[in-house]
């Protein structure tokens, strides 16, 4: 919650790739839990997920003390960890991410990019997950 007096609408769309060899597939029962809860104690919110095989899509609304790097830090070595802890797969990830903000007004079409990443590239959909 913020501080009284204080008001935001930060939103942002966060793309991160599977690095070579490394795919995302029977992780996503975890993957997506982990990276939901991690948004959570961030203090962001998340709007939107978007997942195939070769990379996740976020669309979130940020607090202003939220820290993009730690939040990516957390996302993509975190995730690592959990599942492999979780399935033995070893899920790897490429350095580094792309973050680009989203106006009030492009909210609509960014959740509709975000969660049609599987209709986008049919070739890279994950078996059994979709974003209902």
């Amino acid at each position: 919650m913020l501080a009284w007096g204080m008001y935001s609408r930060l939103f942002v769309h966060i793309v991160f790739v599977t690095a070579a060899g490394s795919a995302i597939s029977a992780d996503v029962p975890v993957l997506q839990g982990y990276v939901s809860r991690v948004v959570a104690e961030e203090g962001a919110a998340m709007l939107a997920l978007g997942m195939v095989s070769t990379h996740v899509h976020l669309l979130l609304r940020l607090r202003p003390t939220t820290s993009i790097p730690r939040l990516l830090q957390r996302l993509k070595g975190g995730s690592a960890c959990r599942v492999r802890q979780a399935t033995g797969h070893a899920l790897r990830w490429e350095a580094g991410y792309s973050v680009r903000s989203v106006g009030e007004r492009g909210l609509d079409s960014a959740r509709r990019y975000v969660e049609g990443q599987a209709t986008r590239h049919p070739d890279q959909r994950i078996p059994g997950w979709s974003v209902e």
